[in-house]
């Protein structure tokens, strides 16, 4: 049926063509292009009828290209093309309470102690979240977030970079882990410990004084982009944001990273993700990230500090000697897109609407060691009874009830 579709289509081209030139070299290039062009078509168009799972890879937002980093581009004195102007500007105080809650006076070396305590070698996976906003914004999907953590790693550790988790309100939160013998604990990040003797301190330095421009999008998720760059660096571990569920063991994940997108005919990864980061203490990758992050940083661009910063990154370095990490497919964490998210909160409605989620829950059972739940856009679905993600809620939680942060 493929092959026929492409025949009638290139017969009508042809006939156009040669009713315009007469010209038969002309036309069968002409023909060749066309056919071309109906063939991928038809290849795309069998790739939109599949089920979720072949879907959601072939949604491509930006194809990241092969640039240096700017750092390496400063290197070669004289050929610097490429210039990100930083504006000069005086510090809101807004900011600055904002940066207090990343660190103030003294609180270095509590961090220090409470950390190293914290991260025993007994941790069986030692994960690390941030929470950025207030703790009764602390949900249930954040919850369970950690109850996931805790549901495939009995015996792994949870440390939480927040100023205001660590309260007595956020232990409150925590509590029912802590009352099950659970490894985890909230504490006050101290960011320029750190960022110390990396490219992140002196930019943090100019944010302080004024010099760098913090841009129009929240300073503090900024902050929260370089944080878990830097943590993993000083400590190493498994990064995750909190609307992410942990569906398996990480036990067998090391310098790992996942691509969200893959370009459809050659299958190679066209953006990366920061919402899960595995990598060992001291990875080149993660210093080359920081200090991308610290020269090229842009305060009113979503994502160019954040998702679009590792892509660059690694598309810079990926095969160079040292530099040592593996890019995982979709499937492994980011298996259903942000746009087909709320097909696995509902019950389906159709037979084959049905079909399409039992063959997406049954790929990440197989295939993926975390879903991404992308809340800033699955936030407003509620859970139906009997809807896939009832099923994921049941399966990978270990409190199974409510938690009050009142």
């Amino acid at each position: 049926m493929d092959s026929e579709i492409a025949k009638k289509v290139t017969a009508v081209f042809d006939h156009r063509r040669l009713n315009r030139s007469g010209s038969s070299l002309f036309t069968a290039f002409a023909a060749s292009v066309i056919a071309l062009i109906v063939f991928t078509v038809v290849i795309v168009s069998n790739l939109t009828v599949r089920d979720i799972s072949e879907v959601v890879k072939i949604e491509i937002k930006t194809v990241v290209p092969y640039l240096p980093l700017r750092s390496e581009r400063e290197l070669s004195a004289g050929k610097n093309n490429y210039t990100i102007k930083q504006i000069t500007t005086v510090k809101e105080n807004n900011n600055l309470e904002i940066l207090e809650t990343f660190g103030g006076k003294g609180v270095s070396e509590k961090f220090q102690q409470r950390a190293t305590e914290f991260l025993r070698d007994d941790c069986e996976v030692s994960f690390m979240m941030t929470w950025i906003s207030p703790v009764d914004k602390f949900g249930k999907r954040d919850v369970l977030s950690v109850e996931s953590v805790f549901k495939s790693h009995p015996r792994g550790c949870l440390i939480i970079l927040s100023s205001t988790m660590d309260s007595p309100r956020g232990f409150r939160v925590l509590k029912p882990f802590l009352d099950r013998g659970y490894r985890v604990t909230a504490v006050t990040p101290d960011l320029p410990f750190l960022l110390k003797d990396t490219a992140g301190e002196s930019w943090l330095e100019e944010i302080k004084t004024g010099k760098r421009d913090p841009g129009k999008i929240s300073l503090a998720q900024n902050l929260s982009n370089l944080m878990r760059l830097a943590y993993l660096f000083k400590f190493g571990g498994v990064y995750l944001d909190t609307d992410m569920i942990v569906l398996k063991s990480f036990k067998p994940l090391r310098n790992v990273i996942g691509a969200q997108t893959l370009e459809p005919v050659s299958r190679n990864w066209t953006r990366l993700n920061n919402a899960v980061l595995v990598f060992d203490k001291s990875h080149p990758l993660l210093r080359k990230c920081i200090e991308e992050f610290a020269l090229t940083f842009n305060g009113n661009v979503w994502g160019h500090n954040g998702p679009y910063l590792v892509s660059r990154v690694a598309r810079a370095v990926e095969g160079t000697v040292g530099y040592n990490f593996t890019v995982m497919t979709p499937p492994a964490f980011y298996s259903v897109n942000w746009i087909e998210i709320g097909k696995l909160f509902k019950v389906p409605r159709t037979e084959k609407d049905r079909k399409r989620v039992e063959v997406k829950v049954l790929e990440m059972q197989r295939r993926s060691y975390g879903l991404h739940l992308w809340n800033k856009f699955s936030s407003k679905f509620e859970i139906e009874k009997g809807s896939a993600m009832d099923k994921i809620v049941s399966d990978h939680c270990v409190i199974c009830e409510k938690v009050s942060v009142s």
